[in-house]
């Protein structure tokens, strides 16, 4: 018995020895995702998770071994999208959502929110929108962890959340009070019905 703790301890000192180059790979799926809820195009969001990596890479000495490094790679990852939504000044043509809607399986069940549906009233949300629900929603982040990676106010972040899910209610035609999510995917509820604290 004390000879397999000590292994497992050996093994978490090693992991925790890795630099953080031999990390990155560890983040690709979370990336990969991230980069999806933003430009809704996996050709899109395979070429913005490359130049993240790049990135990284090339600067990895700019990253505090003592932080978080997929808060850092996302923070990369963001700025980067929105940097090339600057030069472009339009996001990719996918109006009817047929190309976003492949990205995803359809749930086995019939609930009262099919996946799709959901899938289209989340793609009609804006980048900052879609970016802060799956930040503090999909992804589990605090409102100051994601206001740190988003480069704004805390309350910003809450004021942001809260919108976006008021939107995406709308847009779902959800009524105040409805008991919306029995029987609903588990991320999808997430994604919706995370409570954030309003800002002060």
């Amino acid at each position: 018995m004390m000879a397999t703790l000590a292994r497992a301890n050996d093994q978490g000192t090693v992991a925790a020895q890795r630099s953080p180059r031999d990390r990155l790979a560890d983040h690709l799926t979370g990336l990969r995702a991230f980069a999806i809820s933003l430009c809704r195009n996996g050709a899109q969001a395979d070429d913005l998770v490359q130049e993240t990596i790049l990135k990284a890479w090339s600067n990895i000495d700019k990253f505090d071994p003592a932080t978080n490094l997929e808060a850092w790679l996302f923070t990369i990852l963001r700025n980067t999208f929105y940097s090339s939504l600057r030069k472009t000044r339009r996001e990719v043509a996918d109006s009817d959502g047929a190309y976003a809607a492949t990205m995803y399986e359809k749930p086995a069940h019939d609930g009262r929110l099919a996946f799709n549906d959901f899938q289209r009233a989340f793609d009609q949300l804006s980048p900052e929108h879609r970016e802060v629900l799956i930040l503090v929603g999909a992804s589990g982040y605090s409102c100051e962890d994601a206001a740190q990676m988003m480069g704004v106010a805390v309350g910003t972040v809450k004021s942001r959340a809260n919108r976006a899910r008021k939107r995406l209610a709308e847009l779902m035609q959800i009524g105040d009070g409805e008991d919306l999510f029995a029987g609903t995917d588990g991320a999808m509820t997430a994604v919706i019905s995370r409570s954030v604290p309003s800002a002060a």
